[in-house]
């Protein structure tokens, strides 16, 4: 009997080396390591039964043709890392939906199934992401094809010599009656399936952000003559709003970071005058992050007045939570039990994953393998041969049993 573990085991070691120099994983879109890493997958989805081709959006397609006038469903993710990452994230997605169908051999699907390897999740190389599953769901703005890299090459330049075509991915928005579906296997990129001890989880939704620029304005003074009751200090205030937001998430059940601090003038001998930071919400549920969010102005306001300083906020950005699609979860959490005779914990997906463009186009799910200590976007990422042998057999029985809606 195969080992489908081993096997994606190699099969990512393998890939891996399709990098740029240095530690852990370079493959950034469009670029001669991409190329690499597309003759590989090519031979992945072939060894699985598919016809292969690459879209105007550099999506390579594995398609396996199930009975007539049956729709398609989507297993994907993205072939692209962080710089310096980790040989799992992503890749391993495709890796092991091709091996689900090489497992079934030559049964009968229910219907068509097609195994996409998008370009671009990271958003590294081009100041914008998801571009495949956006190209899918009809939501690509053209505009992006305008945006350059550090180097000064546009992304519709980089798309054109790589063989896409920008022109042509407005062709690609698929039917949404056609698509019965999409899934996405991924490494969980935290801790809780460890702590847990189990190999696979179903997600229950991708979480939505929000974002916020603060701006603390106090006094700068010479630290070692203004008493400490009469300083209007710009870090003491944000160390408050960074305790208040930890609190806050917490209290709400949901998770919220301070992930970018500058202060000024930022030396040894002054009172800080000014500080910029950014707050950073995700939640499952869209009604707990907007709570929090609202909550946000009235402690930056009792911050101020404690203080005595000015705080300034600004939402930046919002993006909403989608939730997994209910009978792919329930087919899911089925065929984890019958692969791996346990039940499935369900969690959130903390993490912005290709599945969430594909939301504008059909129902998602999400199956999550566990990853050492939590650890991603770093060379040291691991999924162990064993879990991903159980999501190829959980994958596989899923596909067996699948029944598409009429």
């Amino acid at each position: 009997m195969q080992d489908w573990g081993a096997v994606a085991a190699k099969r990512l070691e393998i890939i891996a080396k399709a990098s740029e120099p240095g530690p852990g994983v370079t493959r950034l879109p469009f670029g001669p390591e991409h190329e690499a890493a597309l003759e590989i997958m090519t031979e992945w989805m072939t060894a699985a039964g598919c016809n292969v081709t690459l879209d105007a959006a550099g999506t390579l397609i594995g398609r396996r043709e199930g009975p007539a006038g049956a729709p398609t469903l989507l297993i994907g993710s993205h072939q692209d890392s962080v710089r310096l990452g980790g040989a799992f994230d992503g890749i391993m997605g495709v890796a092991l939906g091709c091996l689900a169908l090489e497992a079934l051999g030559d049964q009968t699907l229910p219907c068509s199934v097609e195994v996409l390897a998008f370009a671009d999740e990271e958003g590294v190389r081009f100041p914008t992401a998801l571009i495949g599953p956006r190209a899918l769901a009809g939501t690509l703005d053209p505009g992006v094809f305008a945006m350059q890299d550090k180097a000064g090459v546009s992304l519709g330049a980089a798309l054109t010599s790589f063989g896409g075509d920008p022109e042509g991915t407005a062709a690609l928005a698929r039917d949404p009656a056609q698509i019965a579906g999409y899934l996405e296997l991924h490494i969980e990129q935290g801790p809780v399936l460890e702590a847990a001890d189990k190999p696979l989880g179903v997600v229950t939704a991708i979480s939505g952000i929000e974002r916020h620029r603060v701006t603390i304005i106090g006094e700068a003074g010479h630290a070692g003559t203004v008493p400490m009751e009469m300083r209007h200090d710009a870090l003491l205030a944000a160390s408050d709003l960074v305790r208040g937001v930890h609190d806050m998430a917490r209290a709400h059940g949901i998770r919220a970071t301070v992930g970018q601090l500058d202060v000024s003038p930022n030396v040894v001998n002054a009172i800080p005058a000014r500080v910029d930071l950014t707050i950073e919400i995700r939640a499952a549920e869209d009604p707990a992050r907007a709570a929090m969010g609202a909550a946000l102005g009235p402690l930056c306001a009792r911050i101020a007045t404690a203080t005595a300083t000015q705080v300034e906020i600004e939402k930046t950005y919002a993006q909403p939570a989608q939730a997994c699609d209910a009978a792919l979860r329930e087919g899911l959490t089925a065929a984890i039990r019958k692969a791996t005779g346990e039940a499935a914990p369900e969690l959130p997906s903390g993490a912005t994953h290709d599945a969430s463009a594909m939301a504008d186009l059909c129902p998602i799910a999400m199956l999550f393998v566990r990853c050492k200590g939590g650890i991603s976007h770093n060379p040291a990422e691991y999924a162990s041969a064993g879990d991903m042998g159980q999501a190829v057999s959980a994958l596989a029985a899923f596909l067996s049993d699948y029944v598409p809606k009429a």
